[in-house]
């Protein structure tokens, strides 16, 4: 059994789940979905995080939406946990990030891109937080130990991390599912990342593109292959999303989606 902040009790058997917009848009954006995804995990006895990017650091234009500003956007992640009683989750892509959104969250995530930054995992550390370190695209799962391990020479034992996709040719990415086992092997809970493992970056446009489709297909194969928890990013339109539309799941398909996965997952444990 995993422990996450504010979860000190999961007896369902379950995965756990970090779900959420990609950016926070608004505060009744955000405590709409915050509502239904409590609604539909309480019902499913399946632990939630509250995941939101306070803003925006990676993207391919400089015209690109990248938040309504630091602090609000925090606040109303603040406020979604204080709300529904859930923990929340943000990204940070600097040191003075770390300090600054452990102030508002409980649990603060490395980029992938930034998943080897020394400077950066140390201040996270420092936090005390929980931290979620995604693989880099780049990296192989077997090296995710050592960034983990800067965390724990930090002082902080509360690390998990995230496969999100490995770069196959210059636009695609593709999940090698032995990397499950081989990061659990290193004693870290490991999560699925199942929409941004679905990008497809560098398009001519600069505007990742992503294959939702395939969304169900890489959770039950997460599921299936043992992960601890799932990661995935919603939307009640997201073609209308200010960031990552592409590869969102639309919000009214989370239902029906996290009941076939506790099937699943009920099937492996049985």
């Amino acid at each position: 059994m995993i422990l996450i902040p504010h979860i000190t009790h999961n007896d369902s058997g379950n995965f756990f789940l970090l779900a959420g917009p990609c950016v926070i848009e608004s505060e009744e954006m955000a405590l709409s979905i915050a509502e239904h995804l409590v609604t539909v995990c309480d019902a499913l006895r399946i632990p939630l995080v509250f995941k939101g990017s306070y803003k925006k650091a990676n993207r391919s234009r400089i015209d690109s939406f990248t938040g309504i500003g630091d602090e609000k956007a925090l606040k109303v992640l603040q406020k979604v946990g204080q709300t529904f009683d859930i923990p929340v989750v943000t990204d940070i892509h600097s040191e003075p990030e770390a300090a600054m959104a452990a102030g508002y969250v409980d649990v603060l995530q490395i980029p992938a891109f930034l998943c080897r930054q020394t400077e950066l995992l140390i201040a996270a550390a420092n936090t005390g937080k929980w931290i979620n370190i995604k693989k880099g695209q780049f990296l192989s799962p077997e090296a995710m130990r050592f960034a983990a391990q800067k965390v724990y020479d930090s002082g902080n034992k509360n690390v998990m991390v995230t496969e999100r996709g490995t770069t196959f040719g210059y636009q695609d990415l593709v999940v090698d599912f032995r990397s499950i086992p081989v990061m659990q092997a290193a004693k870290l809970p490991v999560v699925l990342d199942v929409t941004h493992s679905l990008q497809q970056p560098n398009q001519p446009s600069g505007v990742t593109g992503g294959l939702p489709v395939f969304i169900e297909t890489l959770a039950r194969a997460g599921v299936a292959a043992g992960v601890d928890g799932l990661f995935m990013e919603t939307h009640p339109e997201p073609s209308k999303a200010l960031s990552d539309g592409a590869n969102m799941l639309p919000l009214s398909q989370i239902k029906t989606l996290l009941e076939k996965l506790v099937s699943i997952r009920k099937a492996i444990s049985g």
